[in-house]
């Protein structure tokens, strides 16, 4: 019975596919059965056009749509890549540690051992650098691993 459905609805089979995939692609994160998705409609779409023809049995639709999958994930890949590159105004929007780089700040505890503490705003960070006493003011000038390191300003 459902194969009798399945050959009744003919080229609408991938269409059918196409957006079942692209709902799925709303439920499921990452962004991959949306290009599969679009392959399968696509598929549809020349199935459309060539249905009837001799040469247009199934075996060619499947590698038609196997075809169309891996072309429009290359080109999905490329898309996400290229934005992923973009310049920003805020490149250290999700870098919260970078962003302290060229700061100031006064020790929160004395750096004994190359290790102390700093307070910036409402978080105690540790820090590396040279032994120095507790109060002492402090530039931050890079960031490893979590730890900012200081020298003396």
């Amino acid at each position: 019975m459902l194969l009798h459905i399945l050959s009744e609805l003919g080229p609408w089979n991938w269409m059918l596919l196409g957006f079942v995939l692209l709902a799925a692609e709303i439920l499921v994160s990452g962004v991959f059965l949306l290009w599969i998705g679009i392959a399968a409609i696509l598929t549809g779409a020349i199935s459309l056009q060539l249905w009837g023809k001799d040469f247009w049995g199934w075996q060619v639709q499947v590698l038609v749509f196997l075809a169309l999958s891996l072309i429009s994930a290359y080109a999905g890949k490329r898309l996400m890549d290229s934005r992923r590159n973009e310049e920003t105004d805020q490149p250290f929007l999700n870098r919260r540690a970078e962003q302290l780089v060229g700061r100031t700040a006064r020790l929160e505890t004395a750096i004994d051992n190359g290790y102390g503490r700093v307070r910036l705003d409402d978080t105690i960070w540790r820090v590396s650098g040279p032994d120095l006493a507790a109060g002492a003011q402090v530039r931050i000038v890079a960031v490893r691993n979590g730890t900012l390191e200081v020298e003396a300003a």
